[in-house]
């Protein structure tokens, strides 16, 4: 069985991603993409635009001094542009590290992204981690 062609542009965007290759992420996202990060850390928010959405990806890496990985674990699509990812990351900022399952809700229009909801398993731990 084969991937459906939403799963495989979010597979390229975490591969991007997982190498810090913001050229290839650019390339995946729509002009004004947004993505929505839960909780009340200083990330939390929605992140309107590619380059809004680029910055975020760079801060995480920054304020994790290149320590984090999300590793993914599955993605699911229903072949009306909408595609969940569930991964595991991990990280240390400070003397503090993080280990937690997320997933990710992606909208996609053309084959770009359009919209990313962000879902984690304690928002409690991630906010503290971040903060």
């Amino acid at each position: 069985m084969s991937e459906h062609p939403d799963c495989a542009v979010v597979r390229r965007g975490y591969a991007a991603f997982s190498t810090g290759d913001m050229e290839t992420m650019a390339t995946l996202f729509t002009a004004d993409v947004v993505h929505h990060v839960p909780g009340s850390s200083p990330l939390s928010g929605h992140h309107k635009g590619r380059e809004a959405v680029l910055d975020l990806y760079r801060r995480l890496g920054a304020e994790t001094n290149g320590t984090l990985r999300v590793d993914l674990e599955t993605l699911l699509a229903d072949g009306r542009g909408h595609v969940i990812s569930v991964h595991r990351s991990r990280g240390d900022r400070g003397d503090r590290g993080i280990e937690m399952h997320g997933g990710l809700f992606f909208t996609l229009v053309g084959n770009k992204i359009t919209d990313i909801d962000e879902c984690v398993a304690d928002i409690e731990e991630s906010d503290a981690f971040w903060s």
